[in-house]
């Protein structure tokens, strides 16, 4: 018999793919017995997984055994309601269903669960991608310091488009594509602690990369463009930053567009790089759950894998750069774990000496509204003077019009 957190028997769950059928649920009080673990559980390492297929890569890798204990959690996606851990708990995984609602949803359900102790735990987003061939190719393995939400914007249709705009995306609050948005929901940009980042990219170099014939042929029509020289080398670890939207896009007019609103939205210091559809969303979830002190939001990381490019490569249309898709997908979940093993394992070997009293930053580390405190270094500044928020979320609206001196 299964039983639920909430100790009611439960029929077993069948997953609509066979690959999906996975064994061991347990209870809370089960993993009361775990060694170390007496009351809630507090993983030195969390993995978060937006798919099926990202989270099957971690499942069988020689050096842990995240499917030891598998634990129902009230809130998760219905496609995927357990949180995999290992015997002793000090690594776990989920999935959270794909798109900014599904990554958001999710995350809070684990960040308010009473089974785990979130407070010292490194998060590491580990996804595919899309990349820009200027910064990466297929199979690259990247590291962001900024999340920049980049299609929350006012959007013209592209039969419509005002005189002089390029593409059909102005920010919120402005009238042209290059002034900075005049209104703020919150989650536009974060940043995470570039210190952590530079020493997960590091250790994700002990990694060795998968790559194969047939992404190699495909990047080398890039090699035609000098600008995308990175895109038709092999694939490699890069510091680059990444770009959210539920839409997935695709040709060289949008992609420029929201490069342009990456530097817009950090001031020109980030590098629009990645592309993918849920981490602002994620990364949310989580600056709330620091807020209230349930973690620690400089214990960040996150990769993404170059599965396509965002833009075709010369004499190819946007709609073949979509519709036939690269082969970049199966070498990009491969990379999750190669490179994201040495990183998992060198924070749960060097737990003591280096890593369970926190990596400090050297940057500011936060959203743009510098809800956790600090100023940002980019956007118009914290809300609150530096101070962490004194109030609920849902007052910010009305504050961050108080902000730009709107009545």
């Amino acid at each position: 018999m299964l039983v639920s957190l909430f100790g009611l028997a439960l029929a077993p769950f069948t997953y609509p793919w066979p690959a999906f059928r996975i064994c061991g649920w347990s209870s809370l009080a089960d993993l009361g017995t775990v060694k170390g673990y007496p009351g809630k559980v507090a993983p030195k390492v969390f993995i978060i997984s937006m798919f099926d297929d990202e989270g099957s890569s971690w499942y069988g890798v020689a050096e842990f055994n995240i499917l030891e204990h598998n634990i129902t959690i009230p809130g998760l996606s219905p496609l995927f309601p357990q949180v995999h851990c290992t015997m002793d708990g000090s690594i776990c995984q989920l999935v959270t269903g794909e798109g900014e609602i599904n990554a958001a949803s999710t995350i809070t359900a684990l960040v308010y669960s009473p089974v785990f102790d979130l407070t010292k735990t490194y998060f590491l987003i580990a996804g595919i991608a899309g990349i820009s061939p200027e910064l990466g190719t297929l199979g690259t393995v990247t590291f962001a310091r900024f999340a920049v939400q980049v299609a929350l914007q006012y959007e013209f249709d592209a039969r419509e488009l005002p005189e002089g705009f390029a593409a059909g995306y102005v920010p919120q609050g402005s009238k042209a594509p290059d002034q900075y948005p005049g209104a703020l929901y919150g989650t536009e940009v974060f940043e995470v602690n570039e210190d952590l980042r530079q020493m997960a990219l590091e250790m994700a170099k002990a990694g060795k990369l998968v790559d194969d014939v047939k992404s190699q042929k495909y990047r080398a029509n890039y090699a035609a463009n000098p600008v995308f020289a990175a895109g038709a080398a092999p694939p490699s670890v890069v510091a680059c930053d990444t770009a959210t939207a539920d839409v997935f896009w695709t040709g060289s007019i949008l992609a420029e567009a929201f490069e342009n609103t990456t530097r817009l939205f950090t001031n020109e210091t980030a590098t629009y790089c990645t592309t993918q559809q849920e981490d602002n969303a994620t990364l949310g979830a989580l600056l709330r759950g620091a807020l209230t002190g349930l973690l620690d939001f400089s214990r960040i990381i996150i990769m993404r894998t170059a599965s396509d490019f965002d833009r075709p490569y010369p004499g190819q249309s946007a709609a073949a750069n979509l519709f036939l898709m690269s082969p970049g997908y199966r070498i990009s979940i491969k990379n999750i774990p190669a490179a994201g093993i040495p990183i998992v394992t060198g924070i749960v070997s060097q737990w003591k000496e280096k890593f369970e009293q926190g990596i400090k930053a050297s940057n500011y580390v936060g959203d743009v509204f510098g809800t956790l405190g600090g100023t940002p270094d980019f956007g118009p500044g914290s809300l609150w003077g530096g101070e962490p928020a004194p109030i609920p979320k849902r007052s910010i609206r009305r504050m961050s019009r108080m902000f730009r001196g709107n009545s």
